[in-house]
């Protein structure tokens, strides 16, 4: 029986000719990364374990994203911990203040990461990256630290899921909607140490942006991993930016896939996912009753430029909602300038929202945008958990930045219309 994509890249990477479902094996890393808040705790393991030096400069990255610039005196000594251990070791990819990014929007952007790669990372979304035809996931602090020092990590080879794409997105909608339509179906578990692997002809259908935010999601199911083919967009998107040579893998004609669920994109509606957890999702035209206090538009799921042009068209001249604290955050230094360069900003400034540099900020709860009791945030950021974004009596609804957008003028959760996305 064949191989599918995640298996080969595992395979190729483990030095085998061949794994199964189920095998424990260990693989070489092409990248380890850390972010602020993960990354001092893999420092004390690595110093724990007698560890002196790290594998690869070139092979592990660390950028500070989730506090930065640094909220308060916690936050200033992790990322104090990164500095001296990234000046340390010498880490090529240390991204701080200035040139920092979110990290799962930062790393594709620069190159850091390609196809064919095998990639760990200290946080959940790590999964992102698949987007790119690579095997990415997200691990604990521990192993990151025995990445950085060995340059291996060890795995148990996923099953998988094949998720057959037919069709083309409505205008009004985006990736987002994709993966919470998705989510919904199959739950939270629903894909649970399984690789989420994304085929058929609907996939050339979606931009790299939209590929990147459906990978992103994958462990919102419970995924070990989410991946696409390498194709036309994929290699247009590497092109000029890879610093390695992109490996192409494809699957096995006669790959094992425990199912394979069928989506047409072309019946997907602008889709929200409503309180407490991502599954929980609903059409967005039946939720207009549900008043909102807060938008933010970001996060490593939807702060991409794409994501930033859906919402300058959709609230550009027009005016946010009183009463809506509307928060936008590029998810990059390269995606901020752009949208000055465009005009995006002040459009935005003048709509009446507050644009903030690259941060996760909100999205875990940790600033720029924490809730009161009681209040209401459609935001495009990947979990709306109990507490998630601030008082645990809050409530967070996920949503694409076009709904997020839409719902910002109104007041109220508001399905985008077609023709004016």
């Amino acid at each position: 029986m064949g191989m599918t994509m995640t298996q080969k890249i595992l395979a190729a990477h483990a030095g085998l000719d061949k794994v199964e479902a189920g095998q424990l094996i260990s693989a070489k890393l092409d990248l380890v990364l850390g972010n602020d808040i993960t990354t001092p705790v893999a420092v004390n393991e690595f110093h724990k374990a007698g560890f002196d030096k790290i594998f690869d400069k070139d092979k592990v990255a660390i950028v500070l994203d989730h506090f930065v610039p640094n909220k308060d005196i916690k936050a200033a000594e992790q990322s104090k911990q990164c500095r001296e251990f990234a000046c340390q070791h010498c880490v090529s990819h240390f991204y701080d203040v200035g040139k920092m990014g979110i990290e799962h929007a930062l790393l594709p952007e620069q190159g850091v990461v390609t196809a064919g790669d095998c990639i760990i990372g200290a946080d959940s979304h790590t999964c992102t990256y698949g987007a790119l035809g690579a095997f990415s996931t997200g691990v604990g602090s521990t192993d990151m630290a025995a990445g950085m020092a060995t340059g291996t990590a060890w795995f148990k080879v996923p099953s998988a899921l094949r998720f057959e794409l037919k069709g083309k997105l409505r205008p009004e909608c985006s990736g987002k909607d994709v993966i919470l339509s998705v989510i919904g179906q199959i739950g939270v578990d629903g894909a649970l140490y399984k690789s989420m692997e994304f085929t058929g002809e609907g996939v050339a259908a979606l931009s790299m942006d939209d590929r990147l935010c459906i990978c992103n999601m994958a462990i919102e199911a419970g995924a070990k991993n989410g991946i696409f083919p390498v194709d036309d967009v994929t290699m247009t998107y590497l092109k000029g930016r890879s610093e390695r040579t992109p490996v192409v893998y494809q699957a096995d004609e006669d790959a094992v896939y425990e199912k394979t669920i069928e989506i047409d994109l072309s019946t997907l509606e602008p889709t929200v996912a409503c309180p407490h957890l991502p599954e929980n999702t609903r059409p967005a035209k039946e939720l207009k009753d549900i008043k909102i206090d807060q938008v933010v538009i970001g996060s490593c799921t939807n702060g991409r430029m794409e994501d930033m042009e859906t919402a300058y068209r959709i609230l550009k001249g027009k005016k946010i909602a009183d009463g809506v604290r509307c928060i936008v955050i590029p998810a990059t230094m390269q995606i901020m300038r752009d949208c000055v360069e465009k005009g995006i900003v002040t459009a935005l400034i003048d709509a009446g929202a507050v644009v903030s540099t690259p941060t996760c900020g909100p999205c875990l709860g940790g600033y720029m945008g924490i809730l009161a009791a009681g209040e209401r945030c459609v935001a495009t950021t990947n979990r709306n958990f109990v507490g998630r974004m601030g008082h645990v009596d809050s409530e967070i609804y996920l949503a694409s930045p076009a709904t997020a957008a839409a719902s910002a003028l109104t007041g109220y959760i508001t399905a985008p219309q077609e023709g004016k996305v």
